[in-house]
């Protein structure tokens, strides 16, 4: 098997487009071919050609754990071998199910799906079946995944380019996304105003995390719920990315706020491919075979993704979590300190936040970032020489400024002294 990433490259864009199965993995913008990774353990992920890197992608985030969780791979490797897929029912997806619902006070059921967009585009139509409204509204800077009607000014892998958006997008279905800027209450009650009894579902990363992290605060998502609640339109938290990742609960536990719907992904399958979406009973009851609101899926529920899911929420306890944050903290102050002492100050002007296990590296400004529109315009070109650097030292983050980067339980003490080590070496 070849080992230079430059010629699987090449080969790759040959017979897939642009070389990538999801657009972030291409590397744009950076003047490197991606790294084409083959196995990976604990922290570490090792390529082609065998050299090993300190993971804070961690698959963008499922992997909270690390690679290779050992009761996870057991579990895993059980469940293969009863079977993989049946398209019918059976206990695996009952049990995460009813784990799930027992510690969740905001979800009396639950239905999983393959992804968090095919989550987010539920959700959607569930919210629309369910008020009779038509209208959704998203704030810009949230990414929902690649649902048409959430590609309008989204982040993610679009993010930083000429145009957020898509093509093949027909102009009928953007019509009824309302786009809002985050952090501004006032322009929010004005699209409900402007859009009376109209609008179906608010949909919201109540920690945006793909576009940057933008940390909302507590009193702006309350008067999001507050108003929601006033409009008769569903409040959707989409925690894909935040859900059992700052707290066991997401950001819904953390804020004490109960969204009306909310979504999940990546932790809830324990790195293979899930989506959730969940809510009160009145609600999740208008989703077929029930209801009249159409959704299924060949391989929903996928037996070893059910499997994976329990394994990985069944090892996190309020403990994890504590741990999870301060190694985060020590590892957030770590990257702080090199950006301002390495090489006479070259990346001195880079900031590190973090929040929970994410943490998020930009140009410094004078105030917090809350909206897109107040993310510094020269944040990708300040990020391509940093990411090379890292990337030789043996360190791995997304290879995309707008990304936020991942800790796991696996970055122990000693991955974070081995952090230190290659930092500065």
């Amino acid at each position: 098997m070849l080992d230079n990433h430059k010629e699987l490259f090449e080969l790759s864009k040959k017979i897939i487009p642009g070389g990538v199965h999801s657009p972030v993995r291409g590397f744009k913008g950076l003047p490197m071919a991606p790294r084409f990774f083959e196995r990976a353990e604990g922290a570490y992920i090792t390529d082609v050609a065998g050299k090993d890197y300190i993971d804070f992608c961690m698959s963008f985030g499922p992997l909270i754990l690390g690679h290779r969780d050992r009761d996870v791979e057991q579990e895993l490797r059980h469940a293969l071998e009863r079977g993989w897929s049946y398209g019918a029912c059976e206990p695996y997806s009952l049990k995460l199910a009813q784990f799930l619902v027992d510690r969740l006070p905001f979800i009396d059921q639950i239905r999983f799906v393959n992804s968090g967009t095919e989550a987010v585009m539920t959700a959607i139509r569930l919210a629309r079946g369910y008020t009779k409204r038509s209208k959704i509204i998203k704030f810009n800077g949230c990414y929902h995944g690649h649902v048409d009607s959430m590609l309008i000014k989204a982040g993610s892998g679009l993010a930083g380019s000429a145009d957020a958006s898509s093509a093949g997008v027909p102009k009928g279905v953007s019509d009824d996304t309302l786009i809002v800027e985050l952090n501004d209450i006032d322009a929010l009650k004005a699209c409900f105003e402007e859009h009376k009894d109209e609008i179906a579902g608010v949909f919201i990363e109540p920690l945006p995390a793909n576009n940057g992290l933008l940390i909302q605060d507590n009193e702006y998502l309350h008067a999001v719920r507050d108003l929601c609640t006033k409009e008769k339109a569903l409040l959707v938290f989409d925690e894909v990315i935040s859900g059992f990742r700052v707290a066991f609960g997401g950001m819904a536990k953390v804020t004490g706020i109960k969204p009306d719907l909310v979504t999940y992904g990546k932790i809830i399958g324990g790195g293979l491919p899930v989506g959730a979406i969940g809510g009160p009973e009145h609600i999740m009851s208008e989703l077929a075979p029930v209801g009249p609101v159409y959704q299924a899926g060949t391989l929903s529920a996928n037996p070893l993704a059910m499997v994976g899911g329990l394994a990985t929420l069944s090892k996190l306890s309020v403990a994890s979590y504590d741990v999870l944050e301060a190694n985060t903290k020590r590892i957030a102050d770590i990257f702080r300190r090199w950006l301002a002492e390495y090489s006479d100050g070259k990346y001195a002007n880079t900031s590190v936040i973090q929040y929970g296990s994410l943490f998020w590296m930009h140009p410094k400004t004078d105030k917090e970032l809350k909206a897109i529109h107040e993310i510094p315009s020269n944040l990708s070109e300040a990020f391509g020489p940093m990411f090379g650097e890292l990337l030789e030292k043996g360190i791995y983050i997304a290879p995309n400024a707008w990304e936020v980067g991942f800790a796991s339980m696996a970055h122990d003490d000693a991955v974070i002294a081995e952090l230190e080590k290659r930092l500065w070496s």
